[in-house]
């Protein structure tokens, strides 16, 4: 016997005049509460982070929320309301376009999720300086502050920071074809990485200086 659905509104916890602002707030706040990387041990936490990506996919589409607001979960069943069994997007891609694949700016879900980088042919200058923290789901979802010490970098006098020998030249890295992101494949997910050759430049110099290497 099939389990019967909840009704949408209620998986997200909002109003039936709930706002797409307030729809996706709550989404975002639930999304990241039982996504199942962070839940490994419930065996339900997938189930319930599918359930709520079918219902943001129904309240954030006019035609599909007012299909439901009419007929109920009807509106989707195999051929109800124009709408069959294929109408709802795949989860984990809804979490990607609402955390990360540009629409967070190329921020730290982007690493965690991909998204953006992979058909970019935009070259990167490779980043100044790196540092390495681990942090919560939460704090990448929603911002944090953290205190860290650096030591500050100068530019080489021989090279003014290009990190080539006078007269050298830069060539497309071909790791990476000039974008300084490589992206691997984890299961649902495709991370985004800084490129282990040309560190995030998108391109190799052929004589590195010698006094700054």
């Amino acid at each position: 016997m099939e389990t019967q659905k909840r009704d949408y509104y209620e998986v997200l916890g909002v109003g039936r005049n709930a706002t797409a602002e307030e729809v996706k707030r709550a989404y975002r706040k639930l999304a990241v509460k039982f996504h199942p990387d962070k839940n490994p041990d419930d065996p339900h936490a997938e189930e319930k982070f599918k359930e709520l990506g079918e219902a943001y996919d129904v309240l954030m589409d006019p035609e599909k929320r007012a299909a439901y607001d009419r007929f109920g979960h009807a509106a989707f069943a195999s051929g109800g309301a124009g709408f069959g069994r294929g109408a709802f997007h795949d989860p984990f891609e809804i979490f990607r376009e609402v955390f990360g694949g540009g629409g967070f700016g190329g921020g730290i879900f982007e690493t965690f999720f991909g998204g953006g980088g992979a058909g970019s042919e935009d070259r990167r200058r490779g980043s100044d300086l790196r540092y390495d923290m681990e942090i919560k789901l939460e704090e990448a979802a929603f911002g944090a502050e953290k205190q860290i010490e650096i030591e500050k970098l100068d530019a080489c006098d021989k090279c003014g920071g290009s990190g080539a020998e006078p007269g050298s030249r830069r060539t497309r890295c071909p790791t990476c074809a000039g974008r300084g992101q490589v992206v691997s494949s984890r299961g649902f997910f495709h991370i985004s990485q800084t490129c282990p050759r040309c560190h995030g430049a998108g391109e190799i110099i052929e004589k590195p200086c010698q006094k700054c290497r």
